[in-house]
């Protein structure tokens, strides 16, 4: 039998923590209330989303300063609210853990969630059905704060489920529209695959223990038998790369791309796609005990990473390069909490510097759209800077934050990932060196391509005609461009957001400040340093900034010294051609996946319907033939009936006088 870490003591909630019941309830009764009270809530529907979510962020920072003031020990709270499932054995109970782990969750939700809100007043502000937009908006981010501050796994799965709703409704918000629809369909079916993962592992957890809830599985982890713990972690793993867009559950996310922009930022910044993320991280007593699980994820993590940056290089859409680039992140993030005890604060840091600039560039982003009539072909852009300050000295800091400039945001949280990774073992630590680090140049490859295409260079769009984005939209596009800069209402959060692109990582990872406060939630921060590595750990920043200049700088040789094609060259090299085909993704997942099943389906309804329903309707048929012609002898004539009785009188007594005969 394993032997799992000391766990801290989980008390009861008291005094503020008490109330944390709030962080759901807010966002949930704004959503209810847009649901049920719609067409009268037009008018102010938008002003209550909104004020749902700050509310629900002071009540965050609320409990946030109240666990700083206690000791570390103390810092793991249990709100029990009631007894939710009570069948035989089973018995789970609703509640909620206030804990470092999902205090930072909360305060990154609530926080940036507030910004895409206020964000969204603006963006929204000509569309008929603003009021259900925020509506959807709310539901997911009480769905999402439900799953990050469930005290057990059955709770957390509620939110799960209930996050993977609400990107469905706002995925295809745009109703109208076929590709928002397919993609919506898309990114509910594939995630189905992760939930059904995440469903095994939780079985498999009350078949071992008896029990689902953290405070009960954590503390007995080591008596789960080493196969049913590789196979738990396996499975959690599973509903990860669903939930975060993870090989080989990733094609769905750029897809997510057709709902509206506030939707994408908050997607792919602060939410969903952290989710995965958050339950490596929250269930890493199991991990901590299984070695295969924890390599498995590393291995994951490090694959998802190269592969979201190729194909970031290859795509046009403004929208789906930052999609890629947040595939590519999230897998820097999971590679680190696959490394266990040294790699749990570095994801944590990188996750919450992420959502800043990554919510501040798919806002600059949306705010380009919404000054270019909605286009997103960075080929129909070019010297945008001059129309846009605002938004393209926001949209820089994000761009130099999540490319890891010296002393932003990513430079800190991002090297750290590099340096824990270093000290995987001898050839791991080099293999994930070296996709580390080239998947660091390749981030600053494509995101400077991004930027000289859209901000620099010539005005490529005044020869041009905007597009009709949809053939079912019924409004016809501008006849031509006219680039602006974006309302207040849009250009304050993201500057607010440019601003902790900026510090956030620094503020987060100097003093060890985020490993220590977590350390009730995930065990004592490991320094990469005191560890061994593929070759010293000092060297990484050196290291990253050399790639990030080598990335940067091809990109401006490679487009910022030519004249960009408005019409994307088709007689390209092999690897271009896979980049802008996924690497192949989607067809991989139809070859393997939907026409085999496809395949099974159709040999199961022809089995149905010959074999099973065959059975049963032939037995009816024969029972049916067989009473119909019985049915002829029923005449209903007395004389039928007498020559039917004379006639077995007369075979009777025969039958009588031959057996007589016989004795």
């Amino acid at each position: 039998m394993l032997a799992a870490a000391p766990l801290p003591e989980v008390l009861p909630a008291e005094g503020a923590a008490s109330v944390a019941w709030l962080l759901v309830a807010l966002p949930a009764l704004g959503a209810l209330v847009l649901f049920v009270g719609g067409r009268r809530t037009d008018r102010w529907g938008h002003i209550l989303g909104v004020a749902t979510v700050v509310a629900a962020f002071v009540v965050a920072v609320v409990l946030f300063a109240g666990s700083l003031g206690l000791p570390a020990e103390e810092r793991v709270r249990d709100l029990g609210l009631y007894d939710w499932i009570a069948v035989g054995a089973l018995n789970v109970e609703f509640g909620l853990r206030i804990d470092p782990l999902s205090l930072a969750f909360a305060l990154l939700i609530t926080g940036v969630g507030s910004l895409i809100h206020i964000y969204s007043v603006g963006y929204m502000s000509h569309d008929p059905n603003r009021r259900k937009f925020f509506a959807q908006l709310n539901l997911f981010v009480a769905a999402m704060l439900l799953l990050v501050l469930g005290n057990g796994f059955v709770t957390l799965y509620l939110g799960w489920e209930g996050v993977g709703l609400a990107s469905y409704l706002l995925i295809g918000f745009y109703t109208g529209r076929r590709s928002a629809g397919s993609a919506a369909k898309k990114a509910f079916l594939m995630n189905r695959v992760g939930d059904v993962g995440l469903a095994l592992a939780i079985f498999l957890l009350f078949v071992e223990l008896g029990t689902t809830q953290y405070a009960e599985v954590f503390a007995r982890a080591g008596e789960i038998s080493p196969g049913a713990l590789t196979a738990i972690t396996l499975l959690l793993l599973l509903g990860a790369c669903g939930k975060s867009g993870q090989f080989p559950l990733q094609a769905w996310l750029p897809d997510a791309m057709e709902g509206p922009t506030p939707v994408s930022a908050l997607i792919h910044a602060a939410t969903m796609v952290t989710a995965g993320v958050y339950l490596i991280a929250r269930a890493n007593p199991l991990y901590d005990l299984a070695p295969v699980g924890q390599l498995v994820v590393t291995i994951i993590g490090a694959i998802t990473l190269v592969l979201g940056a190729i194909i970031g290089c290859a795509y046009d859409d403004i929208k789906k390069v930052l999609a890629y680039s947040t595939v590519s992140q999230i897998g820097y993030m999971m590679l680190a909490v696959g490394l266990g005890p040294v790699g749990y604060a570095a994801a944590l840091a990188h996750l919450l510097a992420h959502g800043f600039f990554k919510a501040g560039l798919f806002l600059g982003a949306g705010s380009v759209m919404h000054g270019m009539a909605d286009e997103t072909d960075m080929r129909r852009f070019g010297g945008l800077w001059r129309h846009m300050p605002v938004t393209f000295w926001t949209f820089t800091a994000g761009f130099l934050a999540l490319i890891g400039f010296p002393f932003l945001s990513g430079f800190y949280t991002k090297d750290l990932i590099i340096e824990a990774s270093l000290t995987a073992g001898p050839v791991a630590g080099w293999i994930f060196a070296i996709a580390t680090l080239g998947a660091a140049g390749l981030t600053a490859f494509y995101m400077t391509r991004l930027m000289l295409m859209t901000f620099f260079g010539p005005e490529r769009w005044k020869d041009l005609h905007p597009r009709r984005i949809d053939a079912a939209d019924l409004e016809d596009p501008p006849e031509h461009y006219h680039p602006h800069e974006s309302v207040a209402s849009m250009t304050a959060p993201m500057v607010l957001l440019a601003l902790g692109s900026v510090g956030a990582g620094a503020f987060l990872v100097g003093g060890e400040r985020l490993g220590l406060y977590l350390e009730a939630s995930l065990g004592a921060p490991v320094d990469p340093h005191d560890l061994p590595a593929a070759f010293p750990v000092g060297l990484v920043p050196y290291v990253a900034t050399v790639m990030m200049l080598a990335g940067a700088g091809l990109a401006y040789l490679l487009i910022g010294r030519r004249e960009v094609p408005v019409e994307r060259p088709q007689r390209v090299s092999l690897p271009v051609r896979a980049a802008r085909a996924d690497l192949f993704a989607n067809t991989i997942n139809e070859g393997v996946i939907a026409r085999p099943g496809i395949w099974l389906s159709r040999a199961l309804v022809y089995l149905d319907n010959r074999g099973v329903d065959g059975a049963v309707n032939g037995i009816a048929a024969l029972l049916g033939g067989t009473s119909g012609r019985l049915r002829r002898t029923q005449t209903g004539f007395v004389r039928s009936y007498a020559l039917t009785i004379l006639g077995g009188s007369v075979v009777l007594v025969a039958a009588l006088l031959v057996v007589g005969g016989a004795g």
